[in-house]
């Protein structure tokens, strides 16, 4: 039987993001140690790229389960077929390794037809050993759909410890606004937010809108793109709006982006949780979220009424910007101090992982 206080050998799923990184001991004191990413099997694969997931592979289990002693999924199955996943089990099974599963997303933010992942996680959710997921709300789902119980551990910094200074934001006469278009992926559906953001502000005065956006939603032809484009071409005139195009930031652009903003409006249409609003939080910028998913159970963020078809309350909209440009804090929950976190979950993961290896030993 494994030695209760032994190394703990983890096939990350992947190994390489942030969030993942982001659970080890800051100090390194931890048994815990996880596999590389293997490269992908893929012409020309990125520097650094992980997807898809060799790991997710029956046959990668096969040759290699004498190298792990569990499997810890968090992202990168999208793609994979409920059937497949089916195999995958199968063959961690017959290996004797164990899934631990983060229900990091009930819905998937990259898709408007969840039928597959919702397929997907009536297969992973019922034959994980242990379910993490990172809020109250989020688990009572689990618990509801699935009858399985989820052990709620919160989302880490995003930013490098190292990076996060004093949390504190000063706001000046003029509350400066962003929202971020990015490219609009599925759960990104930013118009309805600037419209009210644009009714508000005719209440609400002192207040400015940053809208980014990448290149590439110059040139789409898709109605969203171009219906968005327009929008903002009316908006060029106004001092009050600006739109700034620019790729995908790095690490650090991002890190000033946020910390320039005073409040950062979440355009969310559907989805369940947020680095974004962790990484705001890094930095001490104020976030309003939609009242879709578990965003504002993350730090108890105020919310603007959002329903599942994407309209937008506009008094409940108005009234939490008001309440804002009047006490920014309201926005601003305090941030956890980060560095106790990280060891907290540190200790929370490495719990998880013996509970389920000591459960697989006594079957």
């Amino acid at each position: 039987m494994m030695e209760p206080t032994g190394p703990i050998r983890v096939a990350s799923i992947p190994a390489a993001h942030p969030y993942v990184q982001h659970l080890a001991a800051p100090d390194g004191a931890s048994v815990v140690t996880r596999l590389p990413d293997p490269p992908p099997d893929v012409p020309d694969p990125l520097p650094g790229q992980w997807w898809p997931p060799e790991m997710l592979r029956p046959d990668w289990v096969a040759e290699h389960d004498q190298e792990f002693d569990l499997v810890h999924l968090h992202f990168g199955f999208d793609a994979v077929e409920p059937r497949e996943l089916h195999r995958w089990l199968g063959q961690l099974q017959r290996s004797g390794r164990p899934l631990v599963f983060t229900v990091h997303d009930l819905v998937n933010p990259h898709f408007t037809d969840q039928r597959q992942h919702r397929a997907q996680l009536d297969v992973l959710i019922p034959a994980a050993a242990e379910l993490i997921t990172l809020t109250p709300g989020a688990a009572a789902v689990i618990n509801a759909e699935w009858g399985r119980t989820a052990e709620v551990v919160p989302h880490p910094h995003m930013f490098p410890l190292p990076n996060l200074g004093d949390p504190a934001h000063d706001v000046g006469e003029t509350l400066l606004i962003g929202v971020h278009a990015k490219s609009l992926r599925a759960n990104l559906d930013p118009l309805p937010v600037l419209i009210a953001l644009d009714s508000a502000m005719k209440d609400v005065q002192r207040t400015r809108v940053r809208v980014d956006l990448h290149p590439d939603l110059l040139t789409r032809t898709d109605q969203p793109a171009t219906v968005l484009r327009h929008w903002l071409q009316g908006r060029t005139d106004d001092p009050r709006w600006q739109v700034s195009v620019h790729e995908r930031f790095t690490d650090d652009q991002l890190q000033d982006y946020l910390a320039g903003l005073d409040l950062c409006v979440l355009a969310y249409r559907f989805g369940t949780h947020s680095g974004w609003l962790e990484a705001c939080v890094d930095v001490g910028t104020g976030v309003l979220v939609p009242s879709t998913g578990f965003y504002a159970e993350q730090h108890g963020h105020p919310s603007f009424p959002r329903s599942a078809t994407g309209n937008i309350d506009q008094s409940g909209f108005t009234q939490a910007l008001r309440q804002i440009t009047k006490d920014p804090r309201l926005a601003t929950p305090p941030r956890p101090d980060r560095l106790a976190q990280r060891r907290q979950i540190a200790a929370n993961h490495e719990r998880i992982y013996r509970r389920a290896l000591l459960a697989r030993q006594a079957r």
